[in-house]
């Protein structure tokens, strides 16, 4: 999608085309821009007369209703032949008008994003459309309709700031340029991997790249998952996967809940999904290869789940999971967390990459969710770093699984307690599943079907 034929961007109607084949276009109220703009900037005119001529377009932006693989949505397509897809008063109110519509009509608005940033003939005029646009996304983000962006080439300068990053669902083409620094204003020596769609979805900024001939069904997926039709109901707990019984003592719980055969989070959501859509990174640089989190269609409703994969989970992986809850949160989408870690990252990076905030946060979006959040231990319950996951009042656990205020290596020296004690301070610390709902901090051990188990 990011190049024509002939070796040229692809213009916006053609990038249009390629994703739908119906869109009806709109245009704002008010006459194009005349003469040499709010500046007076000498010859403007002239060279908005030739990229008209170009072009065959009024501006830099189009917008209008679509159709996407059956499911409509408002679309805003950059053309990058004009201007270079620059931001300019005229294009603020196409844009504007753009988030309008898709809040008048209750439909998600996707952006196909090809700009060099703000329009330098118009000034401080051209900068201030990012508070428009940034406004208009607000509301849009207050009335409950999902944003998708899809990146195209280039995606710099306010256009990445705003109707890019601003986006709940970050799309990008192979090879695209993506960053807020333009490639003529970024340092000589700047490492030019980190301004490309690769770089910046190792980087946690974009959920996806894609190639151009699946951009099509991936924007339908995703506008399934993101469609929601009535209140949210709790997401059904999932079934177990593995056949162990109850453990007999404590220590029994914690090497059932250890043991390398043992089913993990791929595998249930593999099990529990018939689609899943992931969302990457936290959108502060970081990533968490051991937290797994996204949209599923599960009986063809959409969920929004988080889940841990068995390691410490570092703080990007917090910071993602508790930008998925928030997501579904504002959408009403129910959500289902898997908890399996033995605890949070505890070394020297995690703490300087904001452990506690970021547990903080996990904490703060579940307790604040007004959708159902529905929690399922899987494996170890390592103390807060696995806490800040579950659902109060709905947390159920597997047969292999534990919960602990710690490892019980861990509170055996925090007691001063030799190795040998290792194994009773397990038992004292009733982990067992069985121990976990007697005590009320789980609601049941669920079996194969996601029952009881008996």
């Amino acid at each position: 999608m990011s190049e024509a034929p002939d070796g040229g961007r692809l213009p916006a109607r053609a990038a249009i085309a390629a994703v739908t084949g119906r869109f009806t276009e709109h245009r704002p109220p008010g006459a194009p821009e005349t003469g040499d703009g709010p500046l007076g900037w000498e010859g403007y005119g002239r060279s908005r007369a030739r990229a008209a001529g170009r072009t065959g377009e009024e501006e830099s932006v189009l917008y209008g209703t679509a159709e996407v693989d059956g499911r409509a949505c408002v679309l805003a397509a950059f053309e990058f032949g004009f201007l270079g897809g620059s931001l300019g008063r005229r294009t603020g109110d196409r844009l504007e008008a753009a988030y309008a519509l898709a809040e008048e009509r209750r439909l998600p608005l996707v952006s196909l994003v090809a700009t060099g940033g703000s329009r330098m003939q118009e000034g401080m005029i051209a900068l201030i459309q990012l508070q428009r646009v940034a406004g208009a996304s607000a509301r849009l983000r207050a009335a409950g309709l999902p944003q998708i962006a899809v990146l195209r080439d280039p995606s710099t300068g306010g256009g990445w700031a705003t109707l890019g990053a601003g986006a709940d669902v970050v799309l990008a083409v192979p090879g695209a340029q993506i960053g807020f620094a333009g490639s003529r204003v970024r340092p000589a020596d700047a490492d030019p991997y980190a301004y490309t769609a690769e770089g910046q979805f190792e980087a946690g900024q974009v959920d996806a790249v894609v190639a151009p001939e699946l951009l099509r069904p991936t924007l339908g997926r995703w506008l399934a998952a993101l469609t929601v039709t009535g209140p949210a109901r709790p997401a059904p707990v999932p079934g177990a996967l593995s056949p162990a019984g109850l453990p007999e003592t404590g220590w029994d719980a914690v090497e059932q809940a250890r043991a390398p055969e043992r089913p993990r989070a791929g595998a249930y959501l593999d099990a529990y999904f018939e689609d899943r859509l992931p969302l990457h990174g936290d959108r502060c640089g970081g990533t968490d290869p051991g937290m797994l989190c996204g949209v599923g269609i599960r009986d063809g409703r959409p969920v929004a789940y988080a889940a841990q994969c068995g390691t410490a989970t570092r703080p990007a992986g917090y910071r993602t999971a508790a930008r998925v809850i928030r997501l579904a949160d504002r959408l009403g989408l129910p959500v289902l967390t898997l908890i399996d870690t033995p605890g949070a990252a505890n070394d020297a990076e995690a703490e300087r990459a904001g452990a506690g905030p970021a547990i903080a946060e996990v904490f703060a979006a579940v307790a604040s969710a007004r959708v159902p959040v529905t929690s399922l231990v899987i494996g170890e319950g390592g103390s807060g770093g696995a806490l800040a996951l579950a659902a109060p009042g709905n947390t159920h656990v597997t047969a292999d699984s534990y919960f602990s205020v710690i490892a019980p290596e861990l509170a055996a020296a925090i007691l001063k307690r030799g190795p040998d004690e290792v194994r009773a301070t397990a038992g004292q610390l009733r982990l067992r599943p069985q121990d976990l709902v007697d005590l009320g901090v789980a609601r049941s051990v669920v079996g194969p079907a996601g029952e009881p188990a008996p």
